[in-house]
């Protein structure tokens, strides 16, 4: 065998089912081992879009997924979607060609150290230089990536070396058993110990509790308890957020009415913080200790919080209002078992967080982590090849749609259904609420759309254009209804932001 044989060998017996990315010369001999491979090798318009495929199967799973590319000009392109699997604790390897390192006739032709480039963005890079440990450099790198805390691991395969034959038995299995820390004995009684004598307790659901299967305990224990819980962005639908315990999602940095039940809080059970996410609240230590809880205090925030939410939901308004669009989401995705949300990153993104109430885990995929835009459309093709059952809806804005839009083509190639809604404000809208916020005057934001039907229609996919407020959610339902790729542009009304989140929200009183 070769060290390419040997390397998808090891892919395959590691689980691996697509291999996602954009192959170069100096990737023929791994390319032809994968052709008669039991792995399908999904080819992407662009290598970053593969990676946030591969990430988003390896977060969905729990399993490392895996991208590929050649040397110089691909590799640079894989870098900000090993950023996003890296922050976002997706467990992802990718693997890159390079020139052969035994001769070489071209010089430094597009050479440049791929493995010092993904050093500070990995958990692990290497390169094979040695076919004989090819196959324990696969293992090490799957067991790293998918390792708690998980993250991104990095191959390097040399056209030379790729090529040469193993001499030798060849051993892919790993011989890890995965491990999971549990808390002593003494640490149980101590939390129960504080749980008892807090008066406010809140429970903090975070990033890393989406990345373990414990809804079933934590719902247990919220349900005999009565605490109430929040959640980060990337925490959402660790518990179904329909639940009357649930006080709302930390969209915002502060100033929002679940910030006041977190500083009102005199204990927080954090549920799988993960530092990458901002911290949610600063805890002010306090002194007041009771036999008993009160939470009647929580529940006055959970109604004022609700009912803050649906106002303007129902508006008539064009282009429609944020919370409209959020509120005829939750309508389409209301069942416990419906759909994925895969969000790219814009305002739009604190809207859906804050007001949409997630039903399961995964069922919101967001980027709370690196925050990149671009990723919402691959990861949405990536999780409707997992779910192909399930109504999976791409939410992007104009800029992150314009990112990564010639993955339409990728998604049409794997016949799938998949709906993508264009949140659509000609303009870079996060920056312009946060320049309007800090009184700057606009400038520099603003750019032109083609015409997105269209734009869509030249990749053989469906093209509608909202040009009424009541138009959005019959479009939707017929989208999912008929099947194949849909896209909708839907204009959006942003002046809500500062009305909202500046004016509104900071005018409010915790005091209720």
């Amino acid at each position: 065998m070769t060290t390419a044989e040997v390397l998808v060998k090891c892919l395959e017996e590691q689980g691996v089912k697509y291999v996602f990315g954009i192959p170069g010369e100096e990737n023929l001999a791994f390319l032809e081992a994968l052709r008669t491979s039991s792995i399908k090798l999904v080819v992407t318009r662009h290598e970053q879009a593969a990676v946030f495929m591969a990430a988003t199967f390896g977060r969905l799973t729990g399993k490392a997924g895996v991208a590929l590319s050649t040397l110089g000009p691909g590799a640079t392109n894989l870098v900000t979607g090993v950023a996003y699997a890296q922050l976002g604790g997706m467990p992802l390897l990718v693997i890159t060609g390079q020139k052969p390192v035994r001769k070489s006739k071209q010089g430094r032709f597009q050479i440049i150290d791929v493995v010092s480039m993904m050093k500070p963005l990995t958990k692990m890079t290497a390169r094979i230089d040695d076919p004989s440990v090819a196959a324990q450099l696969v293992r090490k790198a799957f067991e790293i990536a998918e390792t708690e805390r998980p993250g991104a691991t990095h191959l390097e395969l040399p056209e030379d070396i790729a090529s040469e034959e193993v001499v030798g038995d060849v051993d892919c299995r790993s011989n890890i058993k995965p491990y999971r820390e549990a808390p002593s004995k003494e640490s149980i009684l101590r939390a129960v110990e504080l749980i008892q004598s807090a008066k406010h307790p809140v429970v903090l659901i975070a990033a890393g509790a989406n990345r373990k299967r414990i809804h079933t305990e934590l719902s247990a224990f919220i349900e005999k308890t009565k605490i109430p819980f929040v959640t980060t962005q990337m925490g959402k639908g660790v518990l179904d957020e329909m639940s009357p315990s649930y006080l709302g999602t930390t969209a915002l940095s502060a100033d929002d009415y679940v910030h006041c039940a977190l500083e009102r809080s005199d204990l927080i059970l954090c549920i799988g913080h993960d530092t990458v996410e901002k911290p949610p609240v600063i805890m002010i230590p306090s002194k007041r200790e009771q036999e008993s809880w009160d939470l009647q205090y929580y529940e006055r925030i959970a109604l004022k919080m609700r009912k803050q939410i649906t106002e303007k939901s129902d508006s008539t308004s064009f282009p429609l209002k944020p919370q409209r669009i959020v509120a005829e989401l939750q309508e389409i995705f209301s069942g416990a078992d419906s759909g994925i949300l895969c969000l790219d990153n814009g305002m739009y993104k604190l809207w859906i967080a804050r007001g949409f109430f997630a039903r399961e885990q995964n069922s919101v995929l967001l980027d709370n982590a690196l925050a990149t835009m671009g990723a919402g459309l691959p990861s949405a093709v990536a999780a409707k090849m997992l779910n192909p059952e399930k109504k999976v809806l791409a939410v992007v804005g104009d800029g992150g749609f314009m990112m990564s839009s010639s993955e339409l083509e990728t998604a049409k190639r794997l016949n799938l259904d998949l709906v993508v809604l264009i949140l659509n404000d000609n303009g870079y809208g996060m920056i312009k609420w946060k320049q309007e916020s800090d009184g700057l005057t606009n400038f520099g934001l603003d750019f032109n759309n083609p015409d997105f039907v269209k734009f869509a229609e030249s990749f053989g996919a469906k093209g509608i254009q909202i040009k009424e407020a009541g138009e959005l959610k019959p479009a939707l339902e017929k989208a999912f209804l008929d099947g194949g790729v849909h896209v909708i542009d839907c204009p959006i009304d942003y002046t809500e932001n500062v009305l909202v989140f500046d004016k509104e929200l900071k005018e409010k009183t915790c005091d209720l």
